[in-house]
């Protein structure tokens, strides 16, 4: 599954910048006294920004095919044609413009973000539009990730008859396969919601890294740029838990449900608040209105599954591995530990096939190699 938008969940710069003002109903829910200045700048203005390399690529790849097929078609073209761009896949973190055209890979947010900047340079307007995918989460340690999923389409209508904008068509560019796409609903949004995302997703990588002053000024500028995005105050209010800013996680995670009173992910993070204050009613409160809208959570059969093979229990862990399989498909943690449960019983051909799956849905090269070893010895016999 594409990883756009993550979520940290516990169970979840600046520095020679100038700092933009907040206003003031967002400014009360910020804390930068209590976090270090980032180790590297937080810029916004750098998130599109073409490169150098990117101006040449457009020029001497591009734009014979331009000049031939129209603007948009020639993008297009060189996004899909493997001896060109060359782009991979890689969820490793979230890359902005140049970092993704130079490495050639990228989550789905940096390929939209590099084709937008890409589009730019040529002309070509852009629209952000957000998927409604079914939530799929991955975790690192006892941090769980919700992912989520954008696109771009290239080309605006021309507003009106005579006149003539890009090259008069509207492209959609999707980095999932065409079969995962079609017939999803989305709703398009702003460039700053995705500059948004794009920050929260630093912020979230930051905090998974255990730099959380970097991790705080990435979630800052995200709820600047969008105060409605409520996934970023989410990862705000984790970020002021973990660093022990217990009041101030409260007044931000309060906020955010304000926004969304059904936000399982906020939901989820205020009882862990309430809770380390010592305000047991109120976490068992909100805990039971949780469970009512939730009542089996992400990773729920995974971690009893987990506990199963800590004591041994390779058929009961089969079993709950196999509930996470069929309710998120698409997740390649719980492929690999139904192929290690299956072959600790010596069903080795569903192994196998368990993990080719976890091999075909890992997010970076470094997850698909380790499953590609595993692959190899469990062919081999050799089931650890």
């Amino acid at each position: 599954m594409i990883r756009a938008i993550a979520v940290p969940m516990l169970a979840l710069a600046l520095a020679g910048c100038a700092v933009a003002p907040p206003s003031g109903g967002v400014a009360r829910l910020l804390a930068d006294e209590h976090f270090a200045a980032p180790s590297q700048p937080v810029d916004a203005a750098r998130v599109f920004e073409a490169s150098d390399e990117m101006r040449r690529y457009i020029a001497e790849e591009i734009g014979d095919h331009a000049n031939a097929r129209g603007r948009q078609q020639a993008l297009v073209g060189a996004l899909r044609s493997k001896g060109r761009l060359k782009l991979d896949y890689d969820a490793a973190y979230t890359r902005n413009a140049a970092e993704a055209f130079e490495a050639r890979t990228g989550n789905c947010l940096s390929l939209v973000i590099m084709t937008a900047s890409l589009a730019r340079e040529m002309g070509i307007g852009v629209r952000f539009q957000n998927v409604f995918v079914e939530e799929t989460w991955s975790r690192q340690g006892d941090i769980y990730f919700s992912i989520g999923h954008v696109n771009l389409t290239l080309g605006r209508k021309p507003p009106k008859l005579g006149t003539r904008i890009d090259d008069g068509e509207q492209l959609t560019v999707d980095f999932l396969p065409p079969p995962d796409v079609t017939g999803l609903q989305w709703r398009v949004i702003e460039e700053d919601t995705i500059l948004a995302m794009y920050m929260n997703n630093r912020a979230a990588e930051s905090f998974a890294a255990g730099r959380l002053d970097d991790a705080y000024w990435y979630a800052r500028e995200s709820v600047l740029h969008d105060p409605g995005f409520v996934t970023a105050w989410n990862t705000l209010g984790v970020i002021y838990h973990r660093r022990g800013h217990l009041a101030q996680a409260e007044r931000v995670l309060a906020h955010a449900l304000d926004r969304e009173p059904r936000n399982t992910r906020v939901m989820t993070n205020l009882v862990n608040v309430y809770s380390a204050q010592g305000r047991a009613q109120e976490a068992q409160a909100l805990g039971r209105r949780l469970a009512q809208i939730e009542p089996e959570p992400p990773f729920a059969f995974f971690n009893r599954g987990m506990a199963a093979v800590r004591e041994g229990d390779w058929r009961q862990a089969r079993a709950l591995f196999a509930r996470e399989v069929d309710r998120a498909p698409y997740y390649h943690e719980f492929h690999f530990w139904l192929a290690l449960a299956l072959a600790n019983l010596g069903e080795s051909e569903d192994a196998r096939r368990h993990l080719a799956l976890a091999m075909e849905n890992s997010t970076t090269r470094r997850d698909h190699d380790i499953y590609a070893a595993k692959l190899q010895r469990i062919s081999s016999g050799r089931a650890h």
